[in-house]
């Protein structure tokens, strides 16, 4: 067991003999929702609830859940259909837009898709879920709006609802949000300023981060984290043109014993597609134009098909054709396994590739993000994001990527996004969230890297 593992093994175990504070639930709608809720799973009471989507849930809500996730699937491949494509998914774009960011100024008037929205819960949307955590007296902690609306509908007043992207649509928040009882965890500021601009009172706004998994940042030193960030730093540099501007920051931030290069492996780039199982080609392309440095050993490319047992055969075919042991394709029918083996992938992960979904916070951990065209209003506002605080690139013709990725990598811009990523996006989510939820407050610290 490498020390990577041993550490979040034994913050896992201290977890464990913990009591559990919290039912957990999220949505089946993409991975973004599901992944923000695992990283909490030690403090959850049960199983986490993917509401719609468990035995227990009627037949009609399940109708009501169905309806809902094909509009977003839809949404995801619309751009895919021939002919009609682009316009189906300008009207359902339309549909979930996010507006401009400035001027500042009151968005509290409710919203089409809010009325819409309760008017489904008092048709039964979420019933089930909010009937078994009343009984149960515990606090309700969700990475979806629709649960902690239909709580506080309910007059629940133990509500944590977790924002997973850096923009939020009105739907997030109530009819009449000063009404409401809704703690929101907030990943970062401009997250945190819609809210406000939507009415939520301040004193119910925390900005926590987004919840990282704690098997890649250890324990709340970010032990990991830090190892993992000093080697990668060393593969995204190989002219030392980041190393000899940064080197006295980055070995006071990350420790003299972190940085010394072992030179383990090789340069390794994680592609991973988003739930719908979208852009799945441009995987191929990316693996196509590694070819030479795939099958030299100079080069390592994880394909990430995520649950969808289609792409996986895509993209082992594309592995078939390079004929390369380099490409290593990760996918499971369980989604809280295939997170598991994507964490694992991360450890030794220099480049993360993957439309701005809620991976664009993955970036706090070090690790610097290439971006593929936007799908939706929340995903051009990640895009935004990753882009101010310099943490992450739009892609080139991925067909090409053998020459633009070089360039990056020679001129050490690839270590500064990761360092950027590190320095400025908050990474104690998970810690910070689980602290609230046991105690009721934020933690106090005066750590710079919060």
């Amino acid at each position: 067991m490498n020390k990577s593992k041993e550490a979040y093994r034994k913050t896992d175990m201290m977890q464990n003999s913990s009591n559990k504070t919290t039912w957990l639930v999220t949505a089946d709608m993409g991975y973004g929702h599901q992944r923000a809720i695992y990283p909490l799973r030690n403090i959850g009471q049960g199983n986490i609830v993917s509401v719609g989507n468990n035995k227990n849930t009627p037949a009609s809500e399940r109708k009501l859940w169905k309806r809902t996730l094909k509009i977003y699937e839809l949404l995801s491949r619309a751009r895919e259909i021939p002919l009609v494509g682009n316009q189906i998914f300008k009207i359902l774009d339309y549909s979930l837009m996010i507006p401009s960011y400035y001027p500042y100024r009151n968005l509290s008037k409710s919203s089409f898709q809010v009325r819409i929205l309760e008017s489904s819960i008092k048709n039964g949307l979420c019933r089930s879920i909010i009937e078994k955590v009343t009984l149960s007296g515990l606090p309700l902690t969700t990475s979806f709006y629709a649960p902690a609306i239909a709580a506080d509908l309910a007059g629940y007043s133990r509500t944590y609802c977790i924002i997973c992207d850096t923009d939020l649509n009105r739907v997030w928040v109530r009819k009449d949000p000063w009404e409401s009882n809704i703690n929101y965890f907030a990943p970062c500021g401009r997250a945190a300023g819609r809210l406000k601009a939507y009415g939520v009172p301040e004193n119910h706004i925390h900005i926590t981060g987004f919840p990282l998994p704690k098997e890649l940042m250890g324990d709340e030193n970010l032990s990991v984290l830090k190892k993992n960030l000093g080697q990668r730093l060393h593969y995204l540099d190989p002219n030392k043109r980041f190393w000899s501007l940064y080197k006295k920051s980055v070995k006071h931030f990350l420790g003299k014993e972190n940085c010394e290069f072992e030179n383990s492996r090789v340069l390794t780039i994680t592609y991973a597609v988003g739930g719908a199982g979208a852009q799945a080609k441009i995987g191929k392309q990316i693996a196509f134009s590694l070819k030479e440095k795939l099958i030299k050993g100079e080069i390592k490319l994880n394909l990430v098909a995520g649950t969808r047992p289609e792409v996986a055969n895509y993209f082992n075919k594309v592995k078939e054709s390079i004929q390369s042991e380099n490409i290593e394709v990760i996918c499971s029918k369980n989604i809280y396994e295939y997170f598991d083996k994507m964490n694992e992938a991360l450890q030794t992960t220099d480049v993360l590739w993957s439309k701005p979904s809620e991976l664009s916070f993955y970036c706090a951990l070090g690790i610097p993000i290439i971006m593929t065209p936007t799908i939706g209003s929340q995903e051009r506002f990640n895009k935004k994001w990753l882009q101010e605080i310099q943490a992450g690139f739009k892609q080139e013709n991925p067909a090409y990527t053998d020459q633009w990725l070089t360039d990056l990598l020679h001129k050490g811009r690839l270590a500064e996004a990761a360092w950027a990523g590190f320095l400025k996006a908050r990474k104690k989510g998970t810690f910070n969230i689980e602290y609230y939820i046991q105690n009721g407050h934020m933690p106090e610290s005066d750590d710079t890297l919060r």
